[in-house]
C-alpha cells in the first residue's frame, strides 16, 4: 500500500496558486457543500513513532511518502524514519528548497524525489518567489553529485501564465537539470477567482493545442532517440491503452494510496486534509491492508471516458468546487487528451512492432505522487 504521510501544515513559501490564493477574497462560489472539518488537526505530526510502525508493519511491502506543508521544515523526523521505520519504499514531494538539510545518506534512500519546479527561472520565480529557481537547481544539482540515482521528478503547476510546449520543452531538454521525468497539474482550483481569470481561453486556444504538440514531439522522441520521455499525463495512460485496460483513478486515492494527518487518522487523499467524515480510520488501529475505500461517484459514472481518466480527482468530486460552466471546461482538457494519446496509439503500435521502443518502456512506479491527469 501506499501512504502519504503529513509531518507538518507549515511551508516556507507563499506561492501565488497555493498559499497566496488563502489570502484572497471573492464572493464567487461554486456548488455548496457541507464539509466537516477536524478543527483539533495539529498542526505538526503529533503521532507517536512506534504507534506509526507498529501500523506500517502490518504491510509486508509499505511505501511511505512524505508530504506537507513543506515535509523537509521536518528534515529531523525524515531522517528518523528513513533510518528506522519498517518501510519498503520511500519518496517525498518538496519544494526542493531545504533538500541540502539531509545528509546524503538518507536522500539515496529514497526511490523517487517530486520537486516542485514550474519550467525556466522566470516563469517558476514569478510563481514561486524570486531566487526559488536557482536554490531548488543548486539543491539538485548537489543530491545528484551526492549519489543519488533515484527518479527525480520535475512536478510542474500550469497556469495561464505557462506555455505548456515551452516549459515542457525546456525541462526535457535543458542541460542544466538532473530531472528523470515531469509531471504537471493543472491550476484548475479555481477558489471563487474564474471571472478574474483567462483560464476558458487559455485551454481552448493555448493549452490544449500544446498538449497535442506534445504529444507528437513524445512521439517523435520515440521514433528517434529510440527513448519513451517520462512525461507522466502520457505515459501512464499510454501504457494502459497499449494494454488495452481500463483505470480506476490514475493517483490511487481512495483505494491504493491513503493518507496519514498529523493525528494518526487517515484519509483517502492528501488534499482531503482534516475531512474527517471521510477518516477511513487510524493508525492506532486500523489494518493497513483492509482500509475503507472512498470511490468516484457521480456524472463521472456516466462518462464515456472513465477508464481513461478514472474520475481525475477524488477531492473535487466529494467537494464539488466548480459550476458546471468550469467543470465542463476542466473536463474538455481531459477529452483532449485522451484524443491526443489515442491519436497518437496507432503510431505508437507501429514503433513498438518495428522494435524501436518496447511495450517494457512504459512501465514505471503507481501512485508515485503523481495524479496523472493534470
Amino acid at each position: 500500500m501506499y501512504f502519504h504521510l503529513i509531518l507538518t501544515d507549515n511551508c516556507n513559501l507563499c506561492c501565488s496558486y497555493c498559499r497566496a490564493r488563502a489570502f484572497q477574497s471573492s464572493e464567487e462560489k461554486g456548488e455548496e457543500v457541507i464539509i466537516e472539518i477536524d478543527s483539533a488537526l495539529p498542526v505538526e505530526l503529533s503521532v507517536e513513532l512506534p504507534v506509526l510502525y507498529k501500523f506500517l508493519k502490518r504491510d509486508p511491502a509499505p511505501t511511505l511518502t512524505f508530504y506537507g506543508g513543506e515535509p523537509l521544515l521536518r528534515a529531523d523526523l525524515i531522517t528518523t524514519m528513513v533510518s528506522d521505520a519498517p518501510v519498503s519504499r520511500f519518496m517525498i514531494q518538496t519544494n526542493g528548497l531545504l533538500l541540502d538539510r539531509l545528509p546524503p545518506e538518507i536522500v539515496n534512500r529514497f526511490s523517487t524525489i517530486l520537486v516542485s519546479l514550474d519550467g525556466p527561472e522566470g516563469l517558476t520565480d514569478g510563481n514561486r518567489g524570486p531566487g526559488v529557481y536557482r536554490k531548488v537547481m543548486d539543491n539538485v544539482r548537489l543530491i545528484r553529485s551526492n549519489g543519488f540515482t533515484g527518479e527525480l521528478i520535475a512536478r510542474m503547476t500550469v497556469t495561464e501564465k505557462a506555455d505548456i510546449v515551452a516549459a515542457v520543452r525546456w525541462l526535457s531538454q535543458n542541460p542544466d537539470n538532473s530531472f528523470t521525468s515531469i509531471h504537471w497539474q493543472l491550476d484548475a482550483d479555481f477558489a471563487g477567482d474564474f471571472s478574474g481569470r483567462r483560464f476558458e481561453k487559455w485551454a481552448e486556444t493555448e493549452y490544449n493545442p500544446g498538449i497535442q504538440t506534445l504529444v507528437r514531439d513524445w512521439v517523435d522522441h520515440m521514433e528517434g532517440e529510440r527513448k519513451v520521455l517520462r512525461w507522466y499525463p502520457f505515459l501512464d495512460p499510454m501504457e494502459d491503452l497499449l494494454n488495452g485496460r481500463a483505470s480506476r483513478l490514475r493517483c490511487g486515492s481512495g483505494y491504493a494510496n491513503y493518507s496519514i494527518m498529523t493525528n494518526g487518522h487517515i484519509a483517502p487523499c492528501p488534499v482531503m486534509i482534516g475531512m474527517s467524515d471521510y477518516y477511513v480510520g487510524h493508525i492506532s488501529d486500523a489494518d493497513p491492508l483492509h482500509l475503507k475505500t472512498v470511490p468516484i461517484g457521480g456524472d463521472c459514472l456516466d462518462c464515456t471516458i472513465l477508464g481513461f481518466c478514472g474520475g481525475r480527482c477524488l477531492y473535487s468530486n466529494i467537494t464539488h468546487p466548480w459550476e458546471d460552466r468550469e467543470r465542463k471546461i476542466v473536463c474538455i482538457t481531459v477529452k483532449n487528451l485522451n484524443d491526443a494519446l489515442t491519436g497518437a496509439l496507432p503510431r505508437v503500435r507501429e514503433l513498438i512492432a518495428k522494435k524501436r521502443i518496447s511495450l517494457e518502456d512504459f512501465s514505471h512506479e503507481k501512485f508515485n505522487g503523481c495524479e496523472i491527469i493534470p
